[in-house]
């Protein structure tokens, strides 16, 4: 009856701890489709409690399925690198050449605020709070 009852709480543990695997695969799955369906642009950026948001105009952002992002502003494009991580509720972003103003994209971002079609981060970037907000075109 002793070895019965351990291995259903063993094969319980295993179920749940798959259970919860797949569920966090889900949610992974449904951030990638949000983000990679159409693209973003900037419709808020505070940097040191200055609102710059005109030096993003005319930019657009493409995320990908494979964890690249491109920055795109009249046809020409940066590329960069993006990664999301649910447990942290946290997107990465990386324009390694990038100049301004995409270089203020490369960071860690706390997602703040979240909807299908918008998203709301902040960073910590050289000891100051930045925020962000992007919008689905």
């Amino acid at each position: 009856m002793k070895k019965a009852a351990l291995f259903i709480l063993i094969l319980g543990g295993i179920w749940t701890s798959s259970c919860k695997k797949l569920v966090h695969q889900e949610e992974e799955n449904v951030i990638l489709n949000i983000m990679t369906n159409g693209q973003w642009y900037v419709t808020n950026y505070t940097q040191n409690d200055t609102d710059i948001t005109n030096t993003f105009s005319g930019y657009s952002f493409q995320f990908r399925t494979n964890g690249t992002v491109s920055g795109i502003i009249g046809g020409v494009s940066t590329n960069g690198t993006w990664s999301a991580n649910i447990s942290s509720h946290s997107i990465t972003s990386n324009f390694p050449t990038a100049g301004d103003p995409l270089d203020k994209l490369n960071a860690i971002w706390t997602i703040t605020d979240s909807y299908p079609d918008s998203v709301s981060a902040n960073a910590v970037i050289n000891t100051a709070t930045n925020y962000l907000s992007l919008k689905k075109e």
